[in-house]
This record gives C-alpha cells, structure tokens and sequence, in this order.
C-alpha cells in the first residue's frame, strides 16, 4: 500500500479533517448522508462476525470510531483497533469513546498487527484528484492490507457501477460488481460474498479466508 506520506493518503487525510471541522463528530463529518445509511453500511459487515462476539476487529479508516459502537450495541465484545490517515479523526475518535480496555486508535494505514477480521467502509469513494488508473491501483493495494490484516476474513465497500449514471459524481470512484467479485475469486478463493441489496448505491464484499 502507498506509504502514509504518499500523496493519495495525503489528500484523503486532510479532506476528511475538512469535514470532521466542519461537521464534527456526526455521519457528515466522514462524509456520509445520514445515520440512517451509516448503519446500513454497519451492518453489512456484522456478517462476518455475528457468530463470533469475541473475535479481533481491525478497521481500516475508522473515521471518529462510529464503527466501534455500532459492533458494542449489537454486542460484540471483542478487541477493536482503529486506523485512520487523518490525525484530527483519530484524536476525535479517542476523545469520543476515551481509554478503555477492548479499543484503541492509531494514525496510519497500516494495521501494526493482525486481527480476526479486517473492515474498511468509504474509504475507496473519495478519488481527490487521483487518476482512476492511480485510484484503482491504490484499491487493490488496500484489499491486500485488509486480506493480510484480517487472519479469519475481510470486508469493504464500492461504489457500484450499476447505479444510475445521471447521479454520479466525477470525483468519485465507482466499481464494476460482476468484475470486483471476479477479481476477488481469483485472489482471495471462493469463500466470497458480494452484498448488493441493502438500498444504497455500492456493494460490500466479504472474504473469509478458507
């Protein structure tokens, strides 16, 4: 994956600090509609560990941690770790949820150690200049931290192709459903899932690792 002083990391971290100044702590401080789709976006990944309350949770761009207490009310107990490339949102993160035992944050792309299971959300949308060539590269380069960090499985989210053409923004990066699953197989096995209705206009993909 890109170094964190590349200049794609770079601009991501200080277009989401743009948001989080200007909207705190809230779904449009991480650039998201609502609560409404937020959690949407939530419970898609409870599919990897809805039988396993214990398992380890790495969350790659973790924004202000939503994630960490969308997993404690649904009732996981497990080890949570949040990365993020923009230091204001760690910072937030830390403040909102505070030091406890089961949760940490960290400035970075790159998860320092490994868990059960690796998740990013809304971190591929946001091209800020990026070729889509470059953006594209820079996707797959992330899948393969997620594939490494998560031991058990991984999940993440795209926008998806087949939303309506009239509605999407040329600044932001859409995927191919059919071409991401295929890729996915050949890479990661055949222990994949593509969700891809759940009313938004994206798609998760969740690897469990065989």
């Amino acid at each position: 994956m890109n170094p964190p002083s590349s200049p794609i990391l770079t601009a991501i971290g200080s277009y989401y600090s743009a948001k989080l100044a200007e909207h705190g702590t809230t779904p449009r401080g991480v650039d998201w509609k609502d609560g409404e789709s937020q959690r949407l976006r939530h419970q898609q990944f409870l599919r990897l560990l809805a039988d396993d309350p214990q398992a380890g949770v790495v969350d790659l761009g973790c924004g202000y941690g939503d994630f960490l207490a969308f997993l404690r009310a649904a009732g996981h107990q497990g080890p949570y770790a949040g990365y993020d490339v923009a230091p204001a949102m760690i910072e937030a993160a830390r403040h909102l949820h505070g030091p406890a035992a089961g949760h940490g944050f960290h400035v970075g792309a790159l998860p320092a150690a490994p868990a059960d299971y690796a998740v990013a959300s809304g971190i591929f949308n946001v091209m800020r200049g990026a070729t889509l060539a470059e953006w594209s590269d820079h996707v797959w380069r992330t899948v393969d931290v997620l594939a490494r960090a998560g031991q058990r499985g991984f999940g993440f989210n795209l926008l998806s192709l087949s939303s309506d053409p009239n509605r999407r923004r040329d600044d932001l990066f859409y995927a191919d459903p059919a071409a991401t699953l295929r890729t996915c197989l050949d890479r990661f096995g055949r222990h994949v899932a593509l969700l891809q209705d759940y009313g938004l206009w994206e798609f998760t993909v969740l690897v469990r690792h065989s």
